[in-house]
C-alpha cells in the first residue's frame, strides 16, 4: 500500500471512471462492476478488496492466486490465474496501463520533496528531548525524531520521515520516503528514499514508472558514505536490524537486506535482490536482481550474482559460481595456458 504521508492519494474513485480518465473507456465499458472504487494500489500479496494490483508477467502468478486485490490488471496469460472475487483487467500490456494510473491517483506534482512545503495536512515536525540539528538543516512537515539523535549540518529530511532515537545522521545526507529505526548511523552524503530505476519502453521511449515505494531502515544499521538506497516501487526497500554497508554502495529498489549482514565498498545491488541474514558481501558485488542468496552466504569481491543461491553459498566469479567450482576452472585453465612442458 502507498504510504500518503509521502505521496497524495487523489481517489477514491470508481474503476470505470478511473479507466475513462485513462484514455481506455473500450475496457472500462466492457466490465461487469465498473462502479468498484479504487481506494489505494499496492503489490499482490499486501492488497485488499478495494485495492488495485498488477501482475504482468509470469513470475507474478503465485502471488495472483493468493492476491486479495478487488481489481487486478493482468496480461491475457494469466487471466485463469485471478481469482473469483477479484475484477479482472485483461490486456496486452498492462505495465503500461497501470503506470497511467499510478500518475492519476498519485500527481508527479504532489509526490514527496517536491511539494513537501505544500503538505500543510501532516502537521509541525515532532521532536523527542535532546534532538541536535546542525546548520541549515531543513525539516518537511510531519517529521519525528526520536530522543538523542544528532542531525549534521545541510542535511534534508522529506515530509513525513521519521527517525529514531540515538541516531548518527552526518552532514549533507538526503532522507526521503523512510522509516529509520533506533541507533541508525548515516555518513555524510548519504541518500535514503531516492526513486528506484524502473522504466518502460526500454530503448525507446524509456518511460518512468513512478516509485511510491517507502525505505525501511531498522535499528543499529550503518550505512558509510555517498551510498544510495532506492525507495520501493510499491513496496518497501528494506535493511534489516545490524546491517552494515560501507562507502559507495547502491540498493535498488525493493532490495531486502536481512539482519546483520555486511556489504563492503563499490558494490550495487539490483532492484528486487532478496540477501538474507548474515550474508557478506566483498567489494564491487554485484546483482542482476529478482533473485536471493541464502543466509550465511559469502560473496567474494567482484562477483556477479546472477540467479538463486541457498544458503551457506560461497561464491566468487562473473558469473558467480561455487567457489570450489571457480578455483578448479582458474587451475584448468592457468595449467592449458602454460601448454605442455618438454623434456
Amino acid at each position: 500500500m502507498v504510504d500518503t504521508r509521502f505521496h497524495r492519494f487523489a481517489g477514491p474513485i470508481a474503476l470505470g471512471a478511473l479507466l475513462v480518465r485513462a484514455g481506455r473507456s473500450e475496457l472500462a465499458g466492457a466490465l461487469a462492476a465498473p462502479g468498484q472504487v479504487i481506494s489505494g494500489v499496492s503489490e499482490l500479496e499486501l492488497a485488499g478488496p478495494d485495492d488495485l494490483a498488477l501482475a504482468a508477467q509470469q513470475g507474478y502468478a503465485e502471488d495472483l492466486r493468493r492476491t486479495g486485490a478487488g481489481v487486478v490488471l493482468v496480461s491475457p496469460a494469466l487471466r485463469e490465474d485471478v481469482p473469483a472475487g477479484a475484477i479482472a483487467v485483461v490486456l496486452d500490456r498492462p505495465h503500461e496501463l497501470f503506470a497511467d494510473i499510478l500518475d492519476l491517483l498519485y500527481p508527479a506534482s504532489t509526490r514527496a520533496v517536491i511539494a513537501a512545503a505544500g503538505r500543510d495536512d501532516l502537521g509541525a515536525p515532532i521532536f523527542e528531548r535532546d534532538v541536535t540539528l546542525g546548520a541549515n538543516v531543513v525539516i518537511g512537515p510531519g517529521v519525528e525524531i526520536g530522543r538523542g539523535t544528532v542531525i549534521g549540518a545541510n542535511t534534508v529530511i522529506g515530509a513525513g520521515v521519521t527517525i529514531g532515537r540515538n541516531c548518527t545522521i552526518a552532514a549533507n545526507c538526503t532522507i526521503d520516503c523512510a522509516h529509520l529505526g533506533n541507533d541508525v548511523v548515516l555518513h555524510s552524503g548519504v541518500r535514503i528514499g531516492t526513486e528506484g530505476f524502473g522504466w518502460l519502453d526500454f530503448g525507446r521511449a524509456n518511460r518512468k514508472i513512478p516509485q511510491l515505494g517507502r525505505v525501511i531502515v531498522q535499528d543499529r544499521v550503518e550505512i558509510g558514505a555517498n551510498s544510495t538506497v532506492d525507495r520501493g516501487a510499491l513496496g518497501d526497500t528494506v535493511l534489516g536490524e545490524g546491517t552494515k554497508v560501507d562507502n559507495l554502495v547502491q540498493i535498488g529498489h525493493n532490495c531486502r537486506i536481512g539482519r546483520n549482514c555486511l556489504i563492503a565498498a563499490m558494490s550495487g545491488l539490483s532492484g528486487s535482490t532478496i540477501v538474507e541474514d548474515g550474508v557478506l558481501l566483498g567489494g564491487g558485488v554485484g546483482t542482476s536482481g529478482h533473485l536471493t542468496i541464502g543466509a550465511g552466504s559469502v560473496v567474494h569481491g567482484r562477483a556477479a550474482v546472477t540467479k538463486d543461491w541457498p544458503a551457506g553459498s560461497k561464491l566468487a566469479g562473473a558469473p558467480a559460481q561455487d567457489i570450489r567450482d571457480f578455483w578448479r576452472e582458474l587451475a584448468a585453465m592457468r595449467k592449458l595456458s602454460k601448454g605442455e612442458k618438454r623434456g
